[in-house]
């Protein structure tokens, strides 16, 4: 897993980009997406396939409604910035229950 150090993150940055498109696409919220970086656990890892143009990160986390979601984002200053969220595919879910206490 990747050593991201987010604890120098002041927020989130939504714009025309990303502010519509994952719940278009897979019905989860822009406060869905931000509630995961606050629950534990949270597994961070690098998406280097997809680090073309900037690094490029995913989250597997928990909202506060249990819901398990993939998230991938990107930090741009001090800003999380969600590119796309989606339910957990199973093997995702198998992963995160790993880290549960």
């Amino acid at each position: 897993m990747s050593e991201l150090d987010l604890s120098g993150c002041v927020g989130f940055l939504w714009d025309e980009g990303n502010a519509d498109k994952n719940w278009e696409g897979h019905r989860v919220t822009q406060f869905e997406c931000e509630q995961i970086f606050f629950n534990q656990p949270l597994i961070v890892s690098s998406d280097d396939a997809h680090s073309q143009k900037e690094p490029r990160f995913y989250a597997l986390g928990r909202t506060d409604a249990e819901r398990m979601l993939f998230v991938a984002f990107t930090v741009r200053k001090n800003l999380i910035r969600a590119i796309s969220a989606r339910d957990m595919r199973r093997r995702e879910r198998e992963e995160y229950k790993t880290h549960e206490d």
